[in-house]
Formats: C-alpha cells, structure tokens, sequence
C-alpha cells in the first residue's frame, strides 16, 4: 500500500502538467479561430408608458425596453470595455465570462431536468463525434482515450476541444486519471519502470515555458480584475446615454392667425423659416436595489428650437401680431426644448413592484402621464424614435400635465388581460405659496384600463381630471390651436378628458392604430365663470416594422388637432365679433410620415415630413410644412 502511494505522489506533477497543457491548447485553438471581441450592448432611451411596460420588462432583466428614450414605451446601457494593450488577457477574460457562468448544464429527459450533466468514459477516440483525424491533437487523445483510458466525454458522445475547461471538468478529468494511475501501478509487478518516469519529466520540461505563460497571463489578469473593481462606478447603477442631432426647418408663406380675425396685411407676418440645426443629449443613471426595483436620474441638455407661437387673435390681452416661428402650435416637433446649452436635472423617479401585480411609481421632477403608462400607440410614442411630430406620438390627453417641475405618484396594476393605471401629478408640488403645492395649484389625475395588453390588439379608455390657475391653462398639452389651449382665456380653468385608444398589430409587419379625444372644459372664476367648451381630437396610424430591414420602421398618420366644436361663450368675450356660440371654424388636417433607418444597433436616422393644412383651424390660412432628418445615437 505504501509503495503504491509512493509512485502516485511521484506521478501527480506529472499528471497535472499533462491536464493544464490539455486545458491550455484548447484555449489556445480556439484564440486562434476568433478575433478579439468587444462587448458592445446598446440600450436605447425609454421612458415609461407603452415604453413604460417594455422597459419595466427590461429592467427586470437589467430594457435601461426603449433612452428610449424617453418614455418606458421604448424604454435602455452601452458599455465598452476595450483591454486592447493585452490581447492574450483580453480573449481569457472573455472566455472566462463565457464559461464560468455555465460550469454545467443541465440534462433534459423525458422526465424533465435530472441534476446536471456529467462525463461519461470512453474507450475508443471514435466514440467522440466531434473529434476528427484531422484535428491537431487528435493523436493525443487517441493515445489518452486508448492507452492510458482516462479521458471522459459528455453524454451526447462529444468532446468540445474547442472550449475553454471549467473547473468542475478539470476535477473530473484528473480524477479520472488519477484513478487510472492507480490501476496501472496495480498491476505493474515491480511498479513503474524507470523509462516511465523520464518519458513524463522530459514532457514537463517540454512545455515548461508554456507553464510559464499560462501562471503570468493567469497573475496578469488577476491584477486587471482588481484594477477594474477598484475603479468601478458602481455595482449597481447603469449608464443609459441618447443624443439627438437634428436638422430641420417649416415651409410656407405667412403665420397662422386665429379662425376669431379677419386677416389684412397689417397682422400677418412671413414663416421664420431658415432651417436649424439641433440636438438634444441625456444621460440615465439606473440604478436598481433588488434586481426589480428603479431608481432614475437623468441629465438632459438640448437646444432645438420649438415650431410652436401664438396666432394673431382679438382675446381680450392678446396680440394682434403672431408670435413665434409659425403662430402655431400645430407644428411643434416630438423633441423640441431649448435649455440653452444647459444641463438640467430631468426625469427623477423611483419604480418598485409590490407583489406579482402591482408596481408603484415615486415621482419627484418632470413627470408626465405618457411616461408611466401604456399609451396604446407602440413604435409611435417615442421622441427619439417614434413620431417626428409632437402630436403624432399619442393622444393629446397625456401631455396636459408637462412641466419640467411635475412631481406625483402613480400605480399600474397588472391582471393578465386586464391592466389599470391610476395616478396624479402636480406640476409645482413643491411650492407652498397659495395656487401651487400638491392640492391647491395646477394639477392632473388620470385613470386608464387597458384591455388585452400584452396581446397583438389593445385597448385604451382613459380618463383624466385637470385643473390649473388662469397663467398657467393648457387644456391640449400644446398640440392644437390655441383657443382650444385657453378656451376662455387667462382665468382659472377646470376640464375633463375621455380618451379611447385602438392598436391592432394585424400581421408582424403592419398594425393600425388610432385614437379618439375629447374634453369639457369650464371655467371656474371671472366673468365667465360656469362658461363651458367641447374640445376634440382624433387621428389615425399606420406602421410598417422592419420595412426594407430588420429595425426600419415606416410609419404614416393622419388625424385632427384639438378643435374646439362648441362653446356657450357670448360676445363680450371677443373684441368686435359677437356670437353665442364661439368654436373653430374650420378644420385643420394633420398628414405625417417618416422612415426610421437602423444604421447598426446604436445609430438611427429618421427623415420625416409633415403638413398642417388649414393652420388653427382656420382655412384662410397659408398651409405650412415641417420637414427634418432625426439622427439617434444610443450608447
């Protein structure tokens, strides 16, 4: 017994050289075979909504689905690591990535998984069907397998020489050989013959640099391992970045003025219409706590100048001049903002489930209903990818509460086919001077039911309550003319919104969708206290996914901003016209299309076009075009 201990104790340097080389040529075919990667994971920006509930589906698996974007409708982190000074270090590291997360697989039966899977002996080299004659280390094997009887494979009859070895592989191997070892000096009548033992020292001086390479890339990596946990940002946070570049410009004649005024020469005023280069840029810190919850904070900065103005009208206060690029807001672009350079604090929120079917969100900075909830109009809702219009991304009733400031709380409510969202946002929470705060200023509570929402046709009834003092009214969210914006002009202003949404995704490559908005608005203070105005909107979509590409995505709308269609307003209220009944006259039309282009998985460029016709809902005005080519970069 003593003597056969001796002679395996003699042996297993031996041994174990002959394994580390096995492990080590493996690893050095296959560096052969494949070119230094770099891992390159694009996570596009999406804030919350239609986004909201892909991103949440991302999030839980991190989708930082959508930057996005901007709403969780789109929902998305870039990391590059490049170790380009060690190439050998750099394909280790890699592999070790790749393999450590599997160190076994599990075995399916007709059973089911039984435990995991494990190494089964062969006798013959032909036995492994991926081990061909003509591979560089098939006489080793053949001499391991057939003499010496102590190499395994896996039970599909196969031997992966081509991948690196775990260390569960690495046990069993010597094991293996171990156990071979023994039998052989077993057998052996006067033990292992002299002639033995210089054939496995001279095989250990052999490849004895090769041991030397191995210990310094392995001491190497190890000193990078520890650089980078070091200098890590985080091991929980996330960086999610978008920028936009844009460049863009409106077409026509003169500036829209109110359906309420005659038009003359002495209001009318030319287009703004030199074209304009912009961008918009932020970056998202995610952070999550327990794999489920999020934690947002986002930097924006931006400088696109917004196709938007006021129209010459006779409001009692008004101008008599149009204001702005167009004098209108009708012609306003999905990601129009102006910071003048600055960075900004954002989106400031936090996202936590409770139970399988509820999930909460905190609030504190720029809050938006689009954001939080399904809007049921996917591929259209996002500013960054979606709709190049602002009133093409979705039904106006989301946006009535806007503000950079809104602050608030919301909960989605998830029964299978069933989703409920209820919420409420107040746009100067933090201010408790009277007219502002949580209750006493501007505000905005929504409720929704979507049916059928994670199937190919949805339904969306929501319903929201709004409130804001006379400076602040903005019944449309800034999408339709401006009486419908401030049906009674600048005084405290109360108003409720019906919203039904439609999306039918008929085959993988084209869905329908549409909406349909409208609004009661009163007046709650001054002379025209209990006046009342209907408000309504409606369009419909057509989308093209992966048209000419896999990541295209062509998209066609057509539909009506809000309109006022009645009001019991009487003349006093308007300065040389008298009517009991004050409404938009006319009607404005609004045609879009754009193409989104997926240039690789972080770039995107999207050309785009739309035409308001009959501007303010006012037919004696000119039609104005807007045109622009959107360039996303996501990282």
């Amino acid at each position: 017994m003593s003597r056969t201990l001796w002679h395996t104790l003699k042996l297993s340097p031996a041994v174990l050289s002959a394994v580390i080389i096995a492990a080590n040529g493996a690893i050095a075919a296959e560096n052969s075979a494949k070119p230094l990667l770099k891992d390159n994971t694009a996570v596009t920006d999406s804030p919350v909504g239609t986004a909201a509930n892909q991103l949440n589906t991302e999030l839980a698996a991190l989708p930082l689905s959508e930057v996005s974007s901007d709403s969780p409708n789109q929902q998305q982190v870039a990391q590059n690591t490049e170790l380009q000074n060690e190439p050998a270090v750099n394909n280790t590291l890699e592999q070790i990535n790749r393999y450590s997360q599997e160190p076994v697989s599990p075995v399916q039966s007709s059973q089911g998984t039984q435990g995991t899977e494990s190494l089964d002996q062969v006798t013959s080299v032909s036995q492994l069907r991926d081990v061909q004659p003509t591979d560089w280390a098939f006489q080793a094997l053949q001499s391991l397998v057939e003499r010496y009887g102590c190499i395994e494979g896996y039970p599909d009859r196969t031997y992966r020489g081509n991948r690196a070895m775990t260390r569960y592989e690495f046990a069993a191997g010597l094991n293996s050989c171990l156990d071979r070892i023994q039998e052989l000096i077993a057998a052996l009548p006067q033990g292992v013959g002299r002639e033995d033992l210089d054939r496995l020292r001279r095989l250990q001086e052999e490849f004895a640099a090769e041991l030397a390479t191995l210990r310094g890339r392995v001491d190497a990596l190890e000193a990078r391992v520890t650089e980078v946990e070091a200098n890590q940002f985080s091991t929980i946070t996330k960086l999610r970045g978008e920028v936009i570049f844009g460049v863009s410009s409106v077409f026509g004649d003169e500036k829209a003025i109110s359906s309420s005024v005659r038009r003359t020469t002495a209001n009318t005023r030319d287009l703004e219409d030199n074209p304009i280069f912009g961008y918009r840029a932020r970056l998202n810190f995610d952070t999550s706590f327990s794999g489920r919850d999020l934690l947002r904070v986002r930097l924006q900065a931006r400088n696109i100048t917004e196709f938007s103005g006021n129209p010459a009208t006779t409001l009692t206060g008004a101008t008599a001049l149009s204001t702005g690029v167009t004098g209108t807001n009708m012609t306003r672009l999905s990601v129009d903002g102006n910071s003048n350079n600055s960075v900004e604090l954002d989106d400031l929120y936090y996202r936590f489930p409770i139970g399988k079917n509820a999930r909460v969100w905190l609030i504190a900075n720029s809050g938006e209903f689009n954001d939080l909830v399904n809007t049921v109009h996917p591929l259209f809702d996002s500013s960054s990818t979606g709709s190049i219009s602002r009133f093409g991304r979705f039904n106006p009733i989301y946006q009535i509460v806007n503000t950079s400031s809104s602050a608030g709380a919301l909960i989605n409510l998830d029964f299978g086919a069933i989703g409920l969202d209820v919420g409420y946002l107040a746009p100067r929470a933090n201010n408790p001077s009277n007219k502002n705060g949580l209750y006493d200023g501007e505000f905005g509570a929504l409720a929704q039911l979507v049916l059928f929402p994670k199937g190919n046709f949805n339904i969306g009834l929501t319903y929201v309550r709004y409130y804001a003092p006379g400076n602040r009214v903005n019944v449309t969210g800034s999408t339709g003319s401006s009486f419908a914006q401030r049906p009674f002009g600048a005084v405290a202003t109360e108003s409720n919104s019906f919203g039904g949404q439609v999306n039918w995704r008929i085959a993988p490559q084209f869905l329908i969708s549409g909406w349909v908005g409208y609004q009661m608005a009163e007046a709650k203070t001054g002379n025209f206290r209990g006046a009342n105005a209907d408000v309504i909107n409606y369009a419909v979509s057509f989308g093209f996914p992966d048209l000419g590409a896999k990541g295209n995505f062509l998209g066609l709308l057509a539909g009506v901003p809000p309109k006022v269609t009645s009001s019991d307003l009487d003349g006093d209220f308007y300065r040389g016209r008298r009517t009991e009944d004050r409404k938009d006259d006319d009607t404005s039309y609004h045609l879009e299309a754009f193409y989104r282009i997926r240039v690789s998985n972080n770039i995107s460029v999207t050309p785009g076009a739309f035409v308001i016709l009959n501007p303010e809902h006012n037919d004696r005005n000119d039609t104005i075009w807007v045109g622009t080519i959107r360039t996303t970069f996501t990282f």
